[in-house]
Order: C-alpha cells, then sequence, then structure tokens
C-alpha cells in the first residue's frame, strides 16, 4: 500500500497508472492540494518492485486552464517520449482531457498548445471529460474517458479514436461515440456511475476493467470485453473486485482500476480507503489469465 502524506499530513493518493519506463516502474497519481491552495497535483513515483514506491516528482499546476487543479492521469510512451494523458480539476461540465510530453517520464512536461485536446460533443452527454485512458489497438489510438448525461447524474464512458502517427492535438481525435455511450450503469451494484475505464490486450480481445458507482457508495470494479474497441460486454454480473469487510482497509471501496502488464505478469492497481474519503490508499494485486479471461487468487 501506497499513500502521499506530505501535503496535509494525512495519507491521500488516488487515480493511479503504472508505467514501466527505461528499466523502471513509474506510477502516476492524484494528490492534495499544497496547503493554502485548492488545486489538486500529479506525483510521480518510482519503484523497482511494484511494492515500495519513493516520490520523484511532482507535476504541478502551470497553465492557466489547470487553475483548479490536474488529476487521474495516464500516460503512454511513443517514439521513446512519454506522453501524459491528464484531466483539469475542479471545473464540474467544463473539466476536460489535457495532454503533456516527457523525455524522462518524471520532469519537464510540457503542454500540448492545443490543450484540452478532447472534450465531447453529442447530445447524450454533459460535454465533459475525465479519466483518460489511451490504448493503442488496431493501429490507431483509443480515448476512453467517462463524462456524464446532460442533467449531471449519471456518469457514463465514450470513446475518441486517433491515427497511429498521430500527434494527440485537440484536431486528430475522433469522437466515435459521438451518439450514444459505449457504456452506462446497469448492474445493480454499479449505481448511477460507470468511470476509470483502463484497458488491456490479452486473448485476442480488449478487457476492460472499470469503476462502477460513485467514491465510497460503494465503488467497486467489474469486467467487459470487446473485439473492436468500441462495443463491449460485461464478463462478470458481481464486481470483479469488491470493497472490503467492515474494519478492513478498503472498507469504504475498491476504486479506479489501472490494469499494468510488465511483460510477464499483470497486476490490478486500484485506490480504497475505509473512512468515507478521508484518506485514500494504493495497493495492487496480481491477475491470472486464462481463456475465458481475468482471475484472482
Amino acid at each position: 500500500m501506497y499513500a502521499d502524506s506530505t501535503r496535509r499530513g494525512i495519507p491521500f493518493s488516488k487515480n493511479p497508472f503504472v508505467l514501466k519506463f527505461k528499466g523502471r516502474y513509474l506510477m502516476y497519481s492524484s494528490i492534495l492540494p499544497l496547503p493554502g491552495s485548492h488545486a489538486r497535483e500529479i506525483e510521480v513515483t518510482e519503484s523497482a518492485d511494484l511494492v515500495h514506491w519513493t516520490k520523484a516528482a511532482i507535476i504541478g499546476v502551470e497553465a492557466p486552464y489547470e487553475k483548479n487543479g490536474i488529476s487521474a492521469p495516464c500516460a503512454i510512451v511513443k517514439d521513446g517520449v512519454v506522453h501524459l494523458f491528464y484531466q483539469t480539476y475542479g471545473n464540474d461540465r467544463k473539466d476536460a482531457i489535457c495532454h503533456a510530453t516527457s523525455t524522462d517520464g518524471i520532469h519537464h512536461f510540457v503542454r500540448d498548445a492545443s490543450n484540452p485536446v478532447f472534450r465531447p460533443d453529442g447530445n447524450w452527454n454533459c460535454g465533459r471529460a475525465i479519466d483518460a485512458e489511451v490504448f493503442l489497438y488496431n493501429n490507431q489510438y483509443f480515448l476512453y474517458f467517462a463524462t456524464r448525461d446532460p442533467q449531471y447524474k449519471v456518469q457514463l464512458q465514450g470513446v475518441a479514436t486517433t491515427p497511429v502517427n498521430s500527434n494527440f492535438s485537440r484536431d486528430s481525435w475522433t469522437h466515435v461515440s459521438v451518439n450514444e455511450p459505449i457504456m452506462q450503469p446497469e448492474l445493480p451494484w454499479e449505481g448511477s456511475c460507470i468511470e476509470a475505464a483502463s484497458i488491456i490486450q490479452r486473448n485476442n480481445k480488449l478487457y476492460m476493467f472499470y469503476a462502477g458507482n460513485y467514491d465510497n457508495s460503494p465503488q467497486q470494479i467489474g469486467v467487459a470485453e470487446s473485439t473492436d474497441g468500441i462495443n463491449w460486454k460485461r464478463l462478470f454480473s458481481e464486481p470483479f473486485l469488491r470493497n472490503g469487510k467492515p474494519g478492513e482497509w478498503n472498507y469504504s471501496e475498491s476504486g479506479h482500476p489501472d490494469i499494468f502488464d510488465d511483460g510477464e505478469r499483470s497486476f490490478f492497481f486500484f485506490l480504497g480507503n475505509k473512512d468515507h474519503g478521508k484518506t485514500w490508499w494504493l495497493s495492487q494485486k496480481e491477475v491470472f489469465w486464462n481463456q475465458e479471461g481475468p482471475y484472482l487468487r
């Protein structure tokens, strides 16, 4: 388990995303604002074993559109450069996906001049985009995002695409789900929320790990599968990973998944707490695979 406690004296880390780059593991996560500020920022930690994490850097607020905060990072490596996708924070319907690059994945993230690079159109959503997940599949990049309905009550999942040679700027994205969401809450445990998609390729198909229900309701984690990256079918009617039992560290929720593969094994990072969000911790479990899909031991 890991949580940053340097900012307000309480453990608080959310929205993990793990990347292997230049022989080390990097984890990007959301942390609390500095004292006297209201703007959340992104922490970079590093590890040699995916268990013990050391603070490496802070990706702080820089641009005017980031003034209320940045959050929920995702990162990919393209042509030896780390591309960070993250959301603005604290703007409700106006929150959107942004893009920045770094040659070392830790310092000097250069903002995309066209930021924010994605905000959805379509009558089914409110125009918001959060929780970016970018994944290369079938010679194009898929950008999965969470948004809400026009009444701002139900959290839904959408997707956009861009060519394999894309620079990820605003004009490069095509909103594929412009007519309807690709996922919406359907099962009782999903409440009014589907968010935080995390994608992995196995068995010649894609698997989406996603969070169902709003924070501490409790949020739990499900899995869906797809052969085209757009049409998804749930694998289970019950959560793949539940919240903990009373008294356990994740009693209030197990949420916001990140499925990570290091080339040999798969690890599933997620957040949790037992005090209805007064603190937040990050943890991981190893995920195993067979022809039916993922399972836990």
